[in-house]
């Protein structure tokens, strides 16, 4: 076994913008000792996210932290009877390729380290589909909003993770599903291979008309990802007692006018929901580990067995490339989950270069 450790930490409080090369600093030290009812764990797969940004930015992660990320990890050593060396688990080693789980490890969020079933799907699941991600998908478009057979459903960035989650539930109860992307080929994706109804490009110049046309009913349930312009264009298109679940606002990540994004949106917003009688829930997925992660686990593991879910991983190669895809997912240059392969998965069917060759779809 190696004894360094290898990560990135915050270099600075970013301010405004997208990540630059000066937003992060590459660390070497030793390899962290497990204690007693610890385990020591290396990374196998990290989750880059959205969110991560938002924290960076609002300074709940200080200069020198080592960055924060949910990870897919092998055990290399343990004194915990709870995990034993080769076991798979869900836990939070963040942007780093070594970590410690156990008692006393600050998990940094809402879902709890736990063993992982390579007989059962993929271990980069547990940080995709069967994740943090699946669980806010599954918690947004189908505990808070309810849908109903036949009614409309839109999705912003329904080519991410999270976008392609929601609106395969969508379908899954029996909705008319329509997807938002950004070029062609995602756009293609959507429709042919996850079953949207229809997708629309928010980069055409005829974006609002392109929705109108792709809802002639209206729209029922938005799945708000991105914000802006995507945003705008649904406003117009809420039908009576339509709902809106708040997932995110990607777009405006990168802000720099000094504004509230959500007081903005909210303001933008507030004409049509009254008009509407629209629903808005902002969504915290920590809010329904509790009381819905189990339920949804059942539930999105027989979908996927089913064929009735598929998904699709970008997968960078090496903990390295984490600045760069993560710049790259933020601004849209990623196409499905973005994940880093960060050290070997002896539990893969095949190699990396080997997956990408059939487009990273690991369910089909």
């Amino acid at each position: 076994m190696t004894d360094k450790n290898h990560a990135w930490t915050l270099a600075r409080t970013p301010s405004a913008g997208w990540p630059t090369d000066g937003d992060f600093a590459w660390l070497e030290c030793p390899v962290p000792s497990p204690g007693p009812g610890q385990a020591l764990t290396r990374t196998v797969y990290l989750s880059l996210d959205p969110y991560q940004w938002g924290r960076r930015r609002l300074g709940i992660e200080a200069v020198g932290d080592i960055c924060h990320g949910r990870t897919v990890s092998e055990v290399l050593e343990s004194h915990s009877d709870e995990y034993q060396p080769g076991d798979f688990i869900f836990n939070t080693n963040g942007w780093q390729t070594h970590g410690l789980v156990g008692d006393g490890v600050d998990v940094f969020g809402y879902m709890f380290p736990r063993k992982i079933d390579p007989a059962i799907a993929p271990i980069s699941t547990a940080i995709g589909i069967l994740g943090m991600l699946g669980l806010t998908a599954y918690s947004g478009l189908y505990v808070q909003c309810a849908p109903q057979s036949g009614e409309t459903v839109v999705v912003s960035a329904a080519s991410g993770g999270v976008g392609q989650a929601a609106g395969q539930i969508a379908k899954i109860k029996g909705c008319r599903v329509v997807g938002v992307a950004g070029i062609q080929a995602k756009c293609d994706y959507v429709v042919n291979e996850l079953g949207f109804d229809a997708c629309v490009s928010h980069l055409s110049d005829s974006y609002a008309d392109d929705l109108r046309i792709a809802c002639p009913d209206g729209v029922d349930i938005y799945y708000e990802n991105v914000g802006g312009k995507t945003y705008q264009g649904v406003l117009p298109l809420l039908n009576q007692n339509s709902r809106i679940t708040l997932c995110g606002m990607i777009s405006q990540y990168g802000n720099t006018d000094g504004n509230d994004a959500g007081k903005v949106w909210r303001e933008t917003g507030a004409p049509f929901f009254e008009r509407s009688n629209t629903q808005v829930h902002g969504l915290f997925v920590g809010n329904y580990v509790a009381s819905h992660q189990a339920e949804f686990l059942s539930e999105m593991g027989g979908w996927i067995h089913d064929g009735l879910v598929k998904y699709r991983e970008d997968v960078a190669d090496g903990l390295e490339t984490a600045p760069e895809a993560f710049s790259a997912m933020l601004t849209g240059g990623t196409f499905g989950k973005t994940l880093v392969l960060v050290g070997s998965d002896p539990t893969a069917d095949s190699s990396l270069a080997e997956r990408r060759a059939r487009g990273n779809v690991l369910a089909d």
